[in-house]
């Protein structure tokens, strides 16, 4: 029971940011590398909320297969670069491992993004503080860069 409730966290994210892509048509994919390695997803909410996600295998730990999905907060004003813009963002999401045990817990992600002005691209470093709630009650980390295309 508890498995099916967490999926469908996790599938009521990916839902909302698909249905964000057709309201402001703005969706990014690509791919991450670091814990875990694999693929990210982003979606604009408003001018300065968005809720992101990715697929990937984790290796640190328990090895297996990671999905997660976060709501984030951008802060436009914090950092500048010459051109671009270079927003921090922070968030809270889930996160649900599949490894030897299925791991389920709460993320709370701050990075910074490097959003290109001439092309369709951003570039990010994020790191993520974990609390699993099952198998049991432990702290993870996430942490890697990336890079997406934006459509």
């Amino acid at each position: 029971m508890r498995r099916w409730y967490c999926g469908g966290i996790l599938a009521l994210s990916l839902l909302a940011a698909a249905s964000a892509q057709a309201q402001k048509g703005g969706f990014g994919v690509g791919g991450m590398l670091g814990e875990p390695l694999g693929a990210s997803f982003k979606a604009w909410l408003s001018d300065s909320t968005a809720i992101d996600g990715g697929v990937g295998w984790a290796s640190y730990d328990d090895e297996g297969w990671q999905l997660h999905s976060d709501y984030l907060w951008h802060q436009f004003d914090w950092l500048s670069a010459g051109s671009g813009r270079l927003p921090v963002y922070y968030g809270i999401g889930a996160r649900l491992k599949f490894a030897d045990d299925t791991h389920f817990g709460i993320r709370g992600p701050i990075g910074v993004s490097y959003i290109l002005d001439n092309a369709p691209v951003d570039i990010f470093a994020e790191v993520a503080p974990i609390l699993d709630f099952t198998p049991n009650w432990r702290v993870e980390w996430n942490a890697f860069v990336g890079a997406r295309y934006w459509f």
